[in-house]
C-alpha cells in the first residue's frame, strides 16, 4: 500500500505517507483515534481471518482495512444504497464475485465467502488499473470513474487526477490511509506530526450511509436479553482454549450475530480469561464437541499463521485452502 505496495515498519510512518494525506490524517487521528484503537482489540479475530485470506491471493494485508472504513466489521451492515455485509458489496457485484443472493442467504454477510470475494475484485481492479490508490478510488465509485479521471488528466498518479474524481472517492482514500495510520503507525496517539513526507501511499476507503447511532458499534458486543423460554433450549459447555467465535459460527452454520448474541464478549472473554461458557441450541453443541478439536486446531492454525510462527510450512493445507482451492485454480 505505499512506496512498495507495503508499509515497511522499520521505517518512520510519517515518511512514507504523501504530504497530500497529511492534514487529512491529523484530523482524523484526532476523531477516530480512540475509537480506532479500541477496535485493535475486539477486532483481531475478524483481521486474522481477512489476513488469512489475503494472503492465500497473494494480495496486501492492509486491504483489510476497507472493511473497517465499509462496515466498522459489522457483518450485517445495510448502506441506504443497498450494499451489504463487512465489504458492502452491492448485489450485482457480489453475484458477479460468486456470492449468493436470495430470499433465504445473503452470502455477503458470511466473512469466509465475502473476504474471497472481496480478493477477487480487488484483484480485478488491480488488474485494471495497476495502482492501488486508482483501486480504492474504484472499489468506492467504480472503476468507471477512475478511467474516466485518467483521461481527463492525462495521469495515472491519484495525487494528479484525484480532483477529476467524485469528493467522496477521493475522500476514501484518503480515509483509508488514516485508518492504516492509527491501527499501524502511531497507535492514533495525539503526539508530534512529523511534516518530512515524501513517498506516495497507495490506499482507499468508503463510505457508508449507516445510522449515526449504530456505526461505532462493537459488532461482538450484541448483548440482548435471552428470554427465559430461550434459555431452556440452550446447552451450556465450558471450554477452554484458543477458540474464534468466527470459526466456530462457521463451522456450525449459526450466523455470527446470533452466535455473538448467545456468547456476548465470547473472544474477549476467551482471550483475557482463557476459559468461556459456551451457549449453544442442543444440536448445535452436540454438533460442536463432536467437532470440538478439529474447530480448535483451525482457530489455532489461524492465530498461528497471522503471527507470524508458521507460514508456508504449513504448505497451505489449512481448511481454507482446501475449501476454497477450485476458486484459486480457476483465477489462475
Amino acid at each position: 500500500m505505499f512506496s512498495n505496495y507495503s508499509y515497511n515498519p522499520t521505517q518512520p510512518y510519517a515518511v512514507q505517507i504523501n504530504a497530500n494525506a497529511s492534514n487529512f490524517i491529523e484530523t482524523y487521528v484526532k476523531s477516530h483515534g480512540s475509537y480506532l484503537n479500541e477496535m485493535k482489540g475486539w477486532g483481531k479475530p475478524y483481521f486474522n481471518l481477512m489476513e488469512s485470506i489475503l494472503q492465500q491471493y497473494g494480495l496486501p494485508k492492509e486491504l483489510k482495512y476497507i472493511a473497517v472504513i465499509e462496515s466498522n466489521l459489522k457483518t450485517g451492515a445495510v448502506s441506504c444504497k443497498g450494499a451489504g455485509g463487512p465489504w458492502q458489496f452491492m448485489p450485482a457485484t457480489a453475484r458477479a464475485m460468486g456470492l449468493k443472493i436470495n430470499s433465504y442467504t445473503d452470502e455477503r454477510t458470511d466473512y469466509y465467502k465475502s473476504t474471497h470475494a472481496a480478493c477477487k475484485y480487488l484483484l480485478q481492479l488491480y488488474k485494471q488499473l495497476d495502482d492501488w490508490l486508482l483501486v480504492m478510488a474504484a472499489y468506492n465509485g467504480g472503476p468507471g470513474r477512475v478511467l474516466s479521471a485518467i483521461k481527463k488528466s492525462g495521469s495515472r498518479s491519484f495525487w494528479d487526477l484525484q480532483y477529476n474524481l467524485p469528493e467522496e472517492s477521493r475522500t476514501y482514500v484518503k480515509r483509508f490511509i488514516a485508518t492504516h495510520y492509527i491501527m499501524e503507525g502511531n497507535n492514533g496517539n495525539n503526539g508530534e506530526w512529523a511534516m518530512e513526507m515524501s513517498a506516495p501511499v497507495n490506499a482507499s476507503l468508503t463510505s457508508m450511509d449507516m445510522n449515526a447511532s449504530n456505526s461505532y458499534a462493537n459488532p461482538y458486543d450484541i448483548k440482548r436479553n435471552i428470554n427465559e423460554d430461550e434459555l431452556n433450549l440452550l446447552e451450556t459447555q465450558s471450554i477452554s482454549g484458543k477458540y474464534n467465535s468466527l470459526v466456530i459460527a462457521k463451522n456450525l452454520g449459526i450466523d455470527i450475530q446470533q452466535f455473538n448474541r448467545l456468547n456476548p464478549s465470547f473472544d474477549h472473554m476467551i482471550i483475557n480469561n482463557g476459559n468461556y461458557d459456551l451457549r449453544l441450541p442442543e444440536d448445535k453443541m452436540q454438533a460442536f464437541l463432536a467437532n470440538k478439536y478439529q474447530i480448535l486446531n483451525e482457530c489455532v492454525q489461524i492465530l498461528l499463521n497471522n503471527d507470524g510462527v508458521i507460514n508456508t510450512s504449513l504448505d497451505n493445507k489449512t481448511y481454507y485452502n482446501k475449501k476454497y482451492s477450485k476458486q484459486k485454480k480457476s483465477r489462475a
